[in-house]
């Protein structure tokens, strides 16, 4: 098993194994890791599956090698560090017991919601059958059989029109005129958001070849379930974008999206808002487009393969149904 620890500035990592020993020095845990994970491979065959390796292991050797590729490894990351600070990652994996991750599961849920809980598990999951496949670490993963906590409801924020002004004006948004700021360009970013129920990743990973203003339609080469789509813009939508300086080819928006949802979060509290996401704008954006759209169109437009999913974002109040009811 490896040693790994903290020297002054830098990691050393020290593997014994099979009475054989190797060390080195690295500038950050992860690569100390990951060298102790090829080091210990190297070492610790045995019968073709390789002996001597941790969860730990198995989380930085993910983290190196495959998080890297995926569109969204920037989250995955943060969640595998996190899991490699848990004591389970400590645990031999021929050792790993579904009882183990099942401690891990009651103890987060004294801390994190339910979602949060399955989000991780579903990393550990992951993770885990790469091990058994990819690299031969385990002969079978324990977290197919692990008991996951029922998730809450989804949520049902809806966002006023009395909001979207105070988050306007905490962000010096004019409308109608040329985008100067950073915050303005944030608040374009929010309105589009409430015209197209595109996610704030679609947005602001928005390139001028893909936005045709005249055919009103964006083109997403890249989605969260892998597939292109077009979105049709309304004529509110072609006016916001013309806000903002319309290019041949780059960027559409400057400003990076992490700096921006910050940005965002804090004219929230600037306004007064709370429990709002950026995210809570795909539902309110899906409730206003259902009345002007059939399911498939909608369906269509946003991205989900399955009409049924669309009910978890519809929310619709018995008030404004009522009124249509006439």
């Amino acid at each position: 098993m490896a040693q790994i620890y903290k020297r002054g500035k830098k990691w050393r990592a020290q593997v014994r194994l099979k009475h054989q020993s190797r060390s080195g020095t690295f500038d950050s845990k992860i690569e100390a890791m990951a060298w102790a994970v090829e080091i210990e491979q190297e070492l610790g065959k045995d019968d073709g599956i390789i002996s001597g390796k941790t969860l730990g292991d198995a989380f930085a050797r993910y983290a190196k090698e495959v998080s890297p590729s995926k569109k969204g490894y920037r989250w995955e990351i943060v969640r595998l560090n996190k899991l490699m600070r848990a004591p389970m990652a400590d645990i031999a994996l021929k050792e790993l017991r579904v009882d183990d991750i099942q401690r891990w599961i009651t103890h987060e849920l004294t801390r994190v919601q339910a979602s949060s809980v399955n989000r991780e598990l579903n990393v550990i999951a992951v993770v885990l059958e790469t091990a058994r496949k990819r690299w031969k670490w385990i002969a079978t993963n324990p977290s197919r059989d692990v008991e996951r906590p029922r998730n809450p409801r989804p949520r049902d924020r809806r966002i006023s029109e009395l909001e979207i002004q105070r988050i306007l004006d905490a962000l010096e948004f004019n409308d109608g005129e040329a985008v100067k700021t950073q915050r303005q360009e944030i608040a374009v970013g929010f309105l589009l958001a409430l015209e197209t129920a595109m996610r704030q990743g679609e947005i602001w990973g928005l390139n001028w070849v893909d936005v045709h203003l005249r055919q009103r339609y964006i083109t997403l080469n890249e989605t969260k379930n892998g597939t292109s789509r077009n979105v049709p813009l309304s004529s509110r939508a072609v006016e916001l974008l013309k806000m903002l300086k319309e290019q041949k080819d780059g960027v559409v928006f400057h400003h990076p999206q992490r700096s921006c949802g910050v940005l965002f979060r804090r004219a929230l509290k600037i306004a007064g808002i709370r429990n709002m996401t950026f995210h809570d704008t795909r539902h309110e954006a899906l409730t206003r487009l259902a009345r002007k759209l059939d399911v498939l169109d909608l369906a269509r437009m946003v991205g989900h393969r399955d009409p049924r999913s669309l009910m978890i974002y519809y929310n619709a109040t018995a008030t404004e149904i009522a009124e249509r009811l006439g």
